[in-house]
This record gives structure tokens, sequence and C-alpha cells, in this order.
């Protein structure tokens, strides 16, 4: 977790195995409570995502991404959809004293969420995965991903060197 140039903004990275409790709370990695306090008072917002995982967003990021798709045109399909599943499914939810976060059941049944999950960081947000779907859709990317197919890249990523 870093601050990038843009903004003074944070940047989340990084897989952590975690484990949810009977109540279906997630304690929130020590490495990024702190930051997570200072930028947003500790409120977080959840919501689903295609991949049938979690996103986990502090809520000023999270508004921001609330503004762009409630200006989406209301008249087109996939817009519809879109916001019906991001913000249709989006919960606030508060780090308690311990850095832990409660996950409402349609969420966490939504994701398949049981005792042990992923956190990934994802820059400006998290995923929140189920850890046996995390380690076989990784394991499937990465089998279907060679690096003859970088050719298929965006032309945004064309210029990244790794």
């Amino acid at each position: 977790m870093e601050k990038s140039g843009l903004k003074g903004r944070i940047l989340f990275r990084g897989v952590n195995n975690i484990n949810l409790d009977a109540k279906g709370r997630l304690a929130i990695p020590t490495r990024y409570r702190e930051e997570l306090m200072g930028s947003c008072a500790s409120q977080l917002v959840v919501t689903v995502d295609r991949d049938k995982c979690l996103l986990v967003y502090p809520l000023p990021e999270w508004e921001e991404i609330e503004r762009k798709l409630v200006r989406l045109p209301s008249l087109n399909k996939q817009a519809k959809r879109l916001q019906r599943l991001l913000i249709g499914h989006a919960t606030e939810c508060e780090m308690d004293g311990q850095g832990r976060v409660l996950l409402s059941a349609p969420l966490r049944d939504f994701a398949g969420l049981n005792k042990k999950a992923v956190l990934i960081g994802q820059g400006n947000k998290f995923e929140l995965w189920d850890e046996e779907v995390w380690n076989a859709r990784r394991d499937e990317w990465l089998n279907e991903e060679s690096l003859e197919d970088l050719d298929d890249l965006a032309p945004e990523l064309g210029s990244l060197s790794f």
C-alpha cells in the first residue's frame, strides 16, 4: 500500500488469506487498517462483481464510482444492468475497533464465502474471494494466458515492461 502521485490516493496491493468468523465478519489486515481509518473514517462499501467475488471500496472511492454509474444512459440495457448489480448490491459497512467488517448474508451468499477467503488489493479497492474459487480462477487465468498472447493486449498496455 502506498500513496500514488494521483491526489495522494492510496493504492492497495497484495494477496491476503483471511478467515471469516461465525458471524460473517472479516478482519481487514493490519497493514491497511490505519490508512482506512484515516482516509475514509473506517467507512467502506461492499458490492458484487460479475466474477462472483465482492468488491470492497473505501467510501470516497465508491462515491466516485457511483457518480459515474448514475450518469450512464438509463436507456442503455448494459448500463442499466451494471447499475442494478453494482449500486443495487452496494452495502455500507464500517470497520469496528478490531478492524472487522460485517458482511451481510446476501453478499456472502453471492460470493460463496464461508470460512476461508482471499482479500486482493486492486489499487483503489479490494476484491474478496472464496479461497477455493480464487485458487481455481487464478490457476485458470495463468493457464489461459501465455506470453504469446501479449500481442493482443489493449494499446494502453503495450508499453508495459515487466
